[in-house]
């Protein structure tokens, strides 16, 4: 029984083979291919290096021509087959999300260790040591950056932190404005310093809204005390300026009410066709009055609002956003403490809602830039925001 299960394991593992119908290459070979892949996209991005550095110009398939020395940039827009490169391509995409900069340092870096380990291994010195060797130095690496190099933001003061942001834009296509621009970045990430209840200080980058607007130039970006999103007020007629805001965040739209598909009425009467539109035009009317009879000033919604419906808006002197992004939409609930509302419905059925739901902030106020107008909402009361409104010819 024990050898027709042997036989029988053999004949899976035979049938796996014939189903994945690769071919498996191991030993020094790979080892060199993959250092070499590495090595070569390292070479790509090694002349982008530095305030010195050359730009990249990148041509995809459909036409699109893209001008940089961003390392994450050049790489994303390769296309790069080969496993091992792909490690490098993600490592600089990581270094991106989580650091911001030196995306072609950490690459070349990394590529020259993989060159480093592959003379290591031809002097007969097993890759498993190698590693071991790596993680030895990496610990000892922090260890010392911790202990000697460390030094808080506070001890800093504001002119070190600005030379640490002029260092970072200095090989870029703004370095020439790196002055005024590292400037506008150190305003906005004070903007929105936070201390937690253990006392520590975080600096949220995702609290800063980034906008472009085409046009004018580079230097005519500015930097913006508060929340800044590119959906304005729904009609003309809606005040621009409200103080003391009260806002809600609607994840469902305040359209004419219509039935669901599939949904058919009969009437015989004409004179009750005429009730069933007036009564579908009355469901939007009175959830609109629950919204303002909380006490909203302000009301935002992911999703449309019926022409029709705009006119209660401006009777009660509030203002309606629709079309916000949900992004903008999630971030601006967490700035001024609202809840952003799926549907009205409660518990029981019925369709309330609570001034608790309401966020709150100092002020909110409609702002023209060039040809586009701005929504701003000004000191927020959960929590700090800031915003970024950049200018420029292109992309």
């Amino acid at each position: 029984r024990a050898v027709t299960k042997s036989r029988a394991r053999r004949g899976e593992r035979r049938a796996m083979a014939s189903v994945i119908n690769g071919e498996r290459v191991s030993g020094d070979e790979i080892r060199s291919q993959n250092v070499m892949a590495a090595i070569s996209i390292s070479n790509v991005v090694k002349t982008s290096l530095g305030p010195v550095g050359l730009d990249k110009m990148l041509v995809d398939d459909v036409g699109d021509v893209t001008i940089t020395n961003d390392g994450a940039t050049i790489l994303k827009l390769l296309d790069v087959e080969h496993p091992a490169a792909k490690v490098l391509v993600e490592l600089a995409d990581l270094q991106d999300a989580e650091v911001g900069d030196g995306t072609t340092s950490v690459v070349i870096i990394a590529a020259e260790l993989l060159r480093r380990a592959e003379q290591l291994v031809r002097n007969k010195i097993h890759p498993t040591s190698i590693i071991s060797g790596y993680r030895h130095a990496c610990k000892e690496a922090v260890k010392f950056i911790q202990e000697r190099m460390t030094i808080g933001t506070d001890e800093l003061g504001t002119d070190a932190i600005v030379n640490v942001a002029k260092t970072s834009m200095s090989s870029k296509i703004i370095g020439p404005e790196m002055d005024y621009f590292a400037r506008i970045v150190v305003d906005a990430m004070t903007a929105v310093k936070r201390t937690n209840s253990a006392g520590k200080t975080k600096y949220p980058v995702g609290s800063v809204n980034v906008l472009k607007a085409h046009g004018g130039m580079a230097k005519e970006s500015r930097f913006i005390d508060g929340y800044a999103l590119n959906p304005t007020v729904s009609s003309q007629m809606m005040v621009k300026r409200i103080d003391g805001v009260k806002i809600a965040c609607l994840d469902f739209n305040l359209m004419k009410s219509k039935m669901k598909m599939g949904v058919q009425v009969l009437v015989s009467d004409p004179e009750k066709l005429e009730a069933i539109r007036k009564r579908e035009s009355d469901i939007t009317k009175e959830r609109i009055q629950k919204i303002l009879d909380a006490g909203a000033n302000v009301v935002l919604t992911t999703q449309g609002i019926d022409d029709m419906c705009l006119k209660y808006f401006v009777e009660a002197g509030a203002m309606a956003i629709r079309r916000v992004d949900k992004s903008d939409m999630r971030a601006i609930a967490r700035a001024t403490g609202a809840t952003l509302c799926m549907t009205l419905a409660n518990m029981e059925g019925e369709e309330t809602f609570e001034s608790s739901m309401l966020g709150h902030a100092e002020a909110i106020y409609t702002d023209r830039i060039c040809d586009d107008e701005v929504l701003v909402l000004q000191k927020p009361k959960a929590k700090s925001s800031a915003s970024i409104i950049l200018r420029g010819a292109n992309d």
